[in-house]
């Protein structure tokens, strides 16, 4: 009988604690031990005043954006309460993983771009291509990339950002990672990634750099190369993406394997 694909591999998760569960689940449904690890904490903002005042003024504008599947959760609770989303307003977000979200929460027509998730894909869509003129609101965490915005900008938008949900790092204990004898590690985003390597002193960044790193992005795989991972794996997005790079890669390695 065939072993699963992950079976005796130890595989680190990082996402926030209640995001976990669901990439956790799938590693030990392949044989993997799935060692939780968060880096981040997700909350709802301290001051919510920002928020409800745009969306107050929502029926205003062409355009709400929600550039994650956070997004979606804290903002779409928020538009929720105040009597959901207006008439006529168009709905955008900047990958499958937080159009599902948007769908889920019962919006059925939602831009986004396939394969890619990131605010290039996005801005690339026909559909944000004549702007001029539009309100358009983006729903994000507190901070983040201002190139979505500033294109839109360009095309002639008028654009506001609002924060609906807040990160702040995990307190973690280090030794859990490196007593874990990791043979990957998943990691979502390069805020959760430069927490992670400042953990170490130089001695544990040496040893953990020779773990192979899963990431859903060209530009966290570069920040990870930067600092001086040795292996690092680009995957597609969501649960499944980081599966799908985690089964290829325990096959790949079993290959070379029978071949030594």
């Amino acid at each position: 009988m065939e072993s699963l694909p992950l079976a005796g591999l130890s595989i680190v998760v990082t996402r926030p604690r209640e995001q976990a569960g669901q990439l956790q689940q799938l590693i030990e449904q392949l044989g993997g031990n799935a060692v939780l690890f968060p880096l981040l904490d997700i909350s709802p903002p301290a001051d919510t005043h920002a928020l409800r005042n745009l969306i107050a003024r929502l029926p205003g504008f062409d355009l709400a954006i929600f550039i994650s599947p956070n997004a979606v959760r804290y903002g779409m609770a928020e538009i929720a309460a105040a009597g959901g989303v207006p008439s006529g307003l168009r709905i955008a977000t900047v990958g499958q993983g937080s159009a599902k979200a948007l769908r889920d929460a019962g919006i059925q027509d939602v831009i986004a771009p396939q394969g890619r998730s990131d605010s290039e894909a996005l801005l690339v869509l026909p559909q944000l291509q004549n702007v001029r003129g539009w309100k358009v609101a983006i729903f994000r965490g507190d901070g983040g990339r201002e190139l979505l915005g500033d294109t839109l900008k360009a095309r002639g938008a008028n654009v506001e950002y609002v924060a609906c949900y807040q990160r702040s790092r995990t307190p973690q204990n280090i030794g859990v990672l490196l007593n874990s004898r990791a043979d990957a590690i998943t990691l979502s985003s390069s805020e959760a990634l430069a927490h992670l390597w400042e953990m170490f002193d130089e001695a544990g960044k040496k040893q953990i750099a020779d773990v192979t790193l899963f990431v859903p992005h060209a530009r966290i795989a570069a920040a990870a190369e930067q600092q001086g991972w040795r292996k690092v794996v680009q995957t597609t997005s969501g649960d499944d993406g980081v599966v799908s790079g985690l089964v290829a890669w325990s096959k790949a390695k079993s290959c070379i394997g029978k071949h030594l």
